[in-house]
């Protein structure tokens, strides 16, 4: 394992037993070793601090989690708007900007993606079925590795080449998504009522790719789509180490 890429991993906090802690699925980083890759849970720090969080990694996973607060992106809360988390949101959205930055590849995952949209100045839909309500359902009682709905991936995207497939169905646990699509993001998936379910960036210079589902919840399913997903973002976290490793080397 010691030879795997470190990848950080994002976390909120939460009260267990009474006591403020960090927390993390272990979905997130069973998912990401099993890619081969050697994860490591972030904690929720000052913004400040999010670009040296990130010294040493190779790869980024944004997960998912509470809703992002709108006065982010100049809204007012929507009356369902769900828990807001405001340290989380500072520190997630430094750490985006200091991850494109350093253009560190990027795996953003339900509310990661929105995190992600939001930090690269776009917006959200506070909650799909008050504005949406002709929509198909994106949030109900089923168990997190259901495959409820079906999404049209665009060809010849990264995300398309990353999981092999154009046509797939995933599970689906959102009541928010998003609306203006931030700058230098492409959508290159979408739900059959229109919901963006990926994105990814509009050039080579970084690999980053948000799903609105969640992939670590479906790799041990027979479908072979999310599997797939984290490879290719193993992938582009090898060569990310071995282009860092090759730069840090001394020069005879």
């Amino acid at each position: 394992m010691s030879s795997a890429p470190p990848v950080a991993v994002t976390a909120t906090t939460e009260i267990i037993r009474d006591v403020r802690r960090t927390r993390a699925n272990v979905s997130y980083t069973e998912a990401a070793r099993a890619a081969g890759l050697r994860p490591f849970i972030l904690p929720v720090l000052a913004p400040q601090d999010a670009d040296a969080m990130l010294d040493g990694m190779a790869g980024l996973i944004l997960t998912g989690g509470e809703d992002v607060d709108p006065a982010h992106y100049g809204s007012a809360p929507h009356p369902a708007l769900g828990d807001v988390h405001p340290g989380r949101d500072a520190f997630e959205l430094a750490l985006v900007r200091a991850a494109r930055h350093r253009r560190l590849p990027t795996l953003a995952i339900c509310r990661g993606v929105q995190i992600m949209n939001v930090a690269l100045g776009g917006t959200l839909v506070q909650d799909l079925p008050s504005e949406r309500p002709d929509g198909i359902a994106h949030d109900g009682r089923w168990d997190r590795d259901a495959r409820v709905h079906g999404l049209r991936v665009t060809a010849g995207s990264r995300l398309a080449e990353a999981i092999g497939a154009i046509d797939v169905t995933t599970n689906s646990m959102h009541h928010q998504a998003i609306a203006r699509l931030a700058n230098g993001l492409v959508a290159v998936a979408h739900a059959p009522d229109g919901v963006v379910e990926g994105v990814e960036w509009n050039g080579d210079d970084w690999w980053m790719a948000g799903v609105q589902w969640h992939p670590e919840e479906l790799v041990g399913t027979a479908e072979d789509w999310d599997r797939a997903l984290f490879a290719a973002f193993a992938a582009a976290v090898r060569e990310r180490a071995v282009s860092s490793r090759g730069a840090s080397a001394p020069r005879s």
